[in-house]
């Protein structure tokens, strides 16, 4: 048990990055992560969507890098698609597809209205692909079945993932008599670093890539280890100094008060949790998740750090550390209760198994650097940890040597083009992301006000002059992208016809 919970911070800061859309409620964060639009969610989280939105099934190869006999099985793989806005293929209309990340693909289909925005003004299809694994698409007809052992859960990756995409797009483009057609990849977080390395690895397949929020740098030693808490740290000093100082403060006070006769049961009481708090390190934990999620989506119109600095600082007069931190706990997620649990890795989450073969991602901090306590990445305990959840040994330079990452500037430069990478500053993990132009091709768009994936999100009249600038800027380089497609094709037909 020590050796599973000793990775438990970083478990939990990934499992804030990668997942999609749900309900907001605070919950075991084992089993209910946090994503896209921030809020807590269930990975089979499912959304009912307008009658445009058609869901479809295809028989998806389970393994595209081997030729052994059961390389050949297939899986029921969820894909949707709107063909409300599409000129169809006579008009060599483009086809917007998302890169399913780690979640049911329904949620991101009713969160991403930017990309029905994109296919309103270049009359576009709408293409929504389920990752492996993940809500639907399951292979060996069941999760139970699929997660029985690691032999199963091996045709689990990214690559397969990325390969899966390639696949059902050329299927489709074939079926609809579509090949002349450009497609653009779009995601988010976790989708947005797939759509990212889908231009990079399949630039036959799509033409360009939007990736927001996609901290593609975060892995080796490319990027600070504690620069995603460091980000948090500054969203939260910048708010509120007198916060700022509450939060730092209020850990040793939570310590002090645990180890007292009756402790638990008074920071129960005060913090208002669904059941009697077990020590005082779950309460830590969870009060520090709800921080960095505040952080992570510091969006309009909520803005949550302001909300908890705001109750931090308005607690009446005379309301100690623990009492104001308790306020500022009440409005970031309010009554009758907190569900606060032991935080406990799971052999049955989905993300947990990708962690612990590819996506490592050194995050952690030190002592005086943030103001959380310390709490360093530590890979030995991380691989502890997955060799008892799933008997794997977790490959943590397998990103870097696949899709690469270091020298990134001068990398891309001479191979890559067409990619967008958006980023709101305000959010933690754009310390990992790309914030400066490599090439006139391969862009950074980034809002100072901004925070996680916020760009994706359906456009409203209430947008700040700050996301809209974004999202035009995003369109415009969209719109050269098909000009120059377009261009291309005509002159190859007219070369043909001389």
């Amino acid at each position: 048990m020590e050796q599973q919970l000793s990775s438990v911070p970083s478990l939990l800061l990934l499992l804030l990055l990668f997942t999609a859309i749900s309900v907001s409620t605070a919950m075991h964060p084992s089993t209910r992560r946090l994503g896209v639009v921030g809020r807590l969610v269930e990975s089979d989280f499912e959304v009912e969507l307008p009658p445009e939105f058609v869901t479809y099934l295809y028989n998806q190869t389970l393994d595209h890098f081997n030729y052994r006999p059961e390389s050949y099985t297939t899986f029921q793989q969820r894909y949707i698609i709107n063909y409300e806005y599409w000129d169809g293929p006579n008009s060599s209309a483009p086809i917007f597809v998302y890169t399913g990340d780690e979640a049911g693909i329904t949620g991101v289909a009713a969160y991403a209205g930017f990309m029905v925005e994109l296919a309103s003004r270049f009359n576009g299809l709408l293409l929504y692909i389920e990752h492996r694994y993940y809500g639907e698409s399951v292979p060996f007809g069941s999760k139970d079945e699929a997660f029985s052992s690691t032999s199963k859960l091996g045709y689990f990756t990214s690559t397969q993932a990325l390969a899966d995409y390639a696949e059902l797009i050329t299927n489709l483009k074939k079926n609809l008599s579509a090949e002349n057609c450009p497609v653009i990849a779009i995601g988010g977080s976790y989708g947005g670093m797939l759509a990212s390395w889908f231009r990079l690895k399949y630039p036959h397949i799509v033409i360009g890539a939007l990736a927001s929020s996609a901290p593609i740098l975060y892995f080796d030693d490319i990027t600070a280890e504690n620069a995603y808490h460091v980000i948090v740290t500054k969203d939260f000093r910048e708010t509120s100094e007198s916060c700022y100082n509450t939060i730092r403060e209020s850990w040793s006070e939570i310590d002090k008060v645990a180890a007292e006769p009756n402790g638990l049961a008074n920071l129960t009481q005060i913090f208002m949790t669904c059941e009697p708090l077990n020590s005082s390190q779950e309460l830590k934990y969870y009060l520090a998740l709800r921080y960095v999620f505040s952080a992570q989506y510091d969006n309009p119109p909520t803005y949550p750090v302001k909300k908890v600095c705001d109750a931090i600082d308005g607690a009446p007069e005379g309301t100690d550390v623990i009492g104001r931190v308790a306020a500022g706990l009440n409005a970031s997620v309010g009554p009758p209760c907190h569900f606060v649990y032991d935080f406990i890795p799971s052999n049955m989450s989905e993300f947990q198994w990708q962690m612990c073969t590819e996506m490592v991602m050194p995050i952690g901090h030190g002592a005086n650097d943030t103001m959380f306590q310390a709490w360093p990445f530590d890979l030995n305990n991380h691989t502890k940890t997955c060799q008892g959840l799933f008997g794997v040994t977790p490959r943590p330079h397998w990103i870097t040597t696949e899709f690469g990452g270091r020298d990134i500037k001068s990398v891309l430069r001479n191979f890559g083009s067409n990619i967008i990478f958006s980023n709101g500053l305000r959010d933690p993990y754009s310390a990992g992301g790309v914030i400066q132009d490599i090439s006139d091709s391969v862009v950074a768009i980034y809002t100072d006000k901004g925070a996680h994936c916020l760009d994706l999100g359906t456009p409203t009249a209430t947008d700040p002059d700050w996301l809209v600038s974004q999202q035009q800027k995003e369109i415009k380089i969209i719109g050269l992208w098909l000009a120059e497609y377009n261009a291309r094709l005509l002159s190859k037909a007219h070369g043909r016809m001389g």
